[in-house]
């Protein structure tokens, strides 16, 4: 544990995946979220992504785990996809920021929608290029788009690892068009799952997630650049997922039977509270 408590600390966790580090969760008094403490340098927070066991920037098969990673994948493709095909758009320009590998932007390509995406990892973006029709660019090729490019832009749990956090959201909504949509999906810190296995919940994954958000917190953290939620809806699937890992960090095993049945629990829970382990937030940009 670490040696110095703050006074506004939520909890303290441990970074499992790469480092074994330790991380304060300190609540942002603004805008209620939590914040990772220390927040690593943004030229040492690359080290902190070095190990193959984040999917997310790889396309591996290796166990049985990862297989079951993407064949839920394929079941959340095709929901991303419904729902953005719900909204009526003239030109279906999409941008998918943190696109990792890009599995969702190849599903929209292929119904017709017109794509880009940003993806900060070299790896995963040569990945997501080889399936986009070199459709992907760094980081820094988000200041090559106009203002008002597109009609939906979407963050698939990616908001929680922004490090300009405020200044970003800014950007984002400049590109969206009048009346264009943001879709952002995190994990829910106020989740059953996440109550029931506090410093051990998988999805804090410290420091890779800077910022622990919550339904309070994204509304004033967008109602500040003049966006309001229009729909909340649960991905379900997360709190199996969440629960799997967080019995491996908890146990030192993956309890199959015990994650399945905290993942049930806490979808059960949230049809009554709506606090279901991640939401995607849909975002209305006010004129």
């Amino acid at each position: 544990m670490s040696n110095t408590i703050n006074q506004n600390m939520f909890i303290e966790v441990k970074d499992y995946s790469v480092s074994g580090e330790v991380f304060q969760l300190i609540q942002n008094e603004s805008y209620g979220f939590l914040e990772t403490i220390p927040k690593p340098s943004i030229a040492k927070l690359p080290e902190y992504y070095q190990t193959e066991d984040y999917i997310s920037h790889t396309d591996s098969k290796r166990n049985l785990f990862e297989k079951v990673y993407h064949s839920i994948r394929e079941v959340s493709l095709k929901r991303k996809l419904k729902l953005i095909n719900s909204f009526k758009t003239d030109q279906k320009k999409l941008l998918d920021f943190g696109c990792g590998t890009g599995d969702f932007l190849k599903s929209a390509l292929n119904k017709g929608w017109n794509v880009s995406g940003i993806e900060p990892n070299s790896e995963a973006r040569s990945i997501a290029n080889s399936k986009t029709k070199q459709s992907v660019l760094d980081s820094e090729g988000i200041k090559t788009y106009k203002k008002h490019s597109f009609d939906v832009i979407t963050l698939w749990h990616v908001l929680e690892h922004i490090p300009n956090l405020e200044s970003q959201i800014s950007i984002l909504k400049d590109l969206l068009k009048p009346n264009g949509v943001l879709i952002i999906a995190v994990p829910n810190y106020k989740s059953y799952d996440a109550n029931h296995y506090k410093q051990f919940w998988a999805a804090y994954d410290v420091p890779r997630h800077l910022w622990h958000f919550d339904k309070k917190s994204i509304s004033k953290l967008f109602s500040s650049i003049n966006m309001t939620i229009q729909n909340i809806k649960p991905m379900v699937f997360d709190s199996y997922y969440v629960s799997l890992l967080s019995e491996k960090y908890k146990n030192g095993s993956m309890n199959l039977f015990s994650a399945f049945w905290t993942g049930f629990r806490s979808n059960a829970k949230a049809k009554r509270s709506g606090e279901y382990s991640s939401l995607i937030y849909v975002l209305k940009n006010n004129k």
